[in-house]
């Protein structure tokens, strides 16, 4: 079976419940997200997609979301008997961080040194939504109008430049979805299309949000948050050579959710939003003869999430919370139909073995 994963935009709080629901899918499936043959990374999805491109297990991770150290991590995976090559020089080089006073999580902010951001920040952009409304999302027409955004994305180019090793992940195929700042088009970094730039770059295009952070210039020309384009940009691999498409959506959810302040119903109006957006693209998969299995926050990750996507305080919660939800998704999806599943891979399978071997090992010891 060829799996394509997709993971969606959703700022901080959607990286945490994306590194939650992949593991609940590695742990349930028995499949390395890893081992996909396709990853497609929108904003968020796209730095979790760099790591899980790189090898980075979903469990690491979650360990590192949490706050444990890199050396308690790398001994916890050598007792368990996981790991190789990739995820070593990976740990390697975030532990080099930490020991020059650093800890990297994409999370700080630094303001760009640039002119105050008065007036919309894509003139080109406006423009052309005001001629060509019908040829752009209402996301992108809004953003050529917002001011340009005056936090630096550099925190989480560190981020990955501490975890990833070399200029791109070890991949056939991964691509950071971003959106060019003058034009609105997509872009899918990674791709033979588009333009060079080091996975670093091209995770922090794709996660400027507009009026938010700076844009980001690669190759000349100006990107942001490929977000605006599409939550999860799923129908990027309408014509790729595959047999099932996972898309993990942290945007969209179908709990219907009621009450709350006006910020919950805004949260419910624009997850309602992207879950339509969402499934006009899985239909347009569907049409070419694809499964695909769609993942979303349940009524308990949205509770936990709230409306402010960018908020830090919550991570691990939402970790946790997503891990448990998408667990039981999985196990219903099971029993309902488990051809929508990812076959189990050797290399996952092959750990709860090594696992059980060590802890066998440890007793006998």
């Amino acid at each position: 079976m060829r799996v394509g994963l997709v993971l969606g935009a959703g700022g901080v709080v959607g990286a945490s419940w994306l590194i939650g629901a992949l593991e609940a899918l590695q742990d349930e499936a028995g499949w390395s997200p890893s081992d996909a043959e396709a990853i497609v990374g929108t904003s968020a999805g796209a730095v979790v997609g760099a790591l899980t491109a790189s090898g980075m297990p979903p469990a690491y991770m979650a360990a590192y979301v949490a706050g444990h150290e890199v050396d308690e991590i790398a001994d916890a995976a050598a007792r368990a008997g996981e790991g190789h090559d990739r995820i070593d020089e990976a740990l390697a080089m975030a532990r080099s961080a930490e020991q020059n006073g650093s800890r990297p999580d994409g999370s700080g902010y630094r303001l760009a040194r640039a002119m105050p951001p008065i007036g919309p920040g894509s003139w080109r952009l406006a423009l052309r939504t005001l001629v060509q409304p019908q040829r752009h999302s209402p996301a992108a027409m809004m953003c050529g109008w917002l001011p340009r955004g005056f936090v630096r994305t550099d925190p989480i180019s560190e981020l990955i430049e501490a975890f990833v090793p070399g200029d791109w992940p070890e991949h056939d195929s991964f691509w950071a979805v971003a959106a060019d700042y003058s034009t609105g088009k997509r872009v899918a970094f990674g791709r033979d299309d588009a333009p060079p730039a080091t996975v670093s770059e091209a995770v922090a295009a794709s996660c400027a949000i507009p009026a938010f952070y700076h844009p980001v210039k690669v190759d000349g020309r100006r990107y942001v948050d490929g977000g605006i384009c599409s939550p999860s940009n799923l129908d990027l691999l309408r014509d790729a050579d595959l047999d099932l498409v996972v898309c993990l959506n942290p945007m969209s959810s179908l709990a219907q959710v009621s009450g709350g302040s006006p910020g919950d119903r805004m949260a419910a109006l624009l997850r309602a939003f992207a879950g339509r957006r969402l499934g006009y693209e899985a239909r347009k998969l569907r049409e070419t003869g694809k499964k695909v299995l769609m993942l979303q926050p349940g009524a308990d990750d949205v509770k936990v999430m709230g409306f402010n996507m960018m908020s830090g305080s919550r991570r691990v919660q939402v970790t946790q919370t997503a891990l448990k939800s998408t667990a039981l998704a999985l196990r219903r999806i099971r029993v309902r139909d488990d051809s929508v599943l990812p076959r189990r891979t050797r290399r996952a399978s092959a750990a709860p073995r090594r696992a059980g071997a060590a802890k066998r090992k440890r007793r006998a010891a």
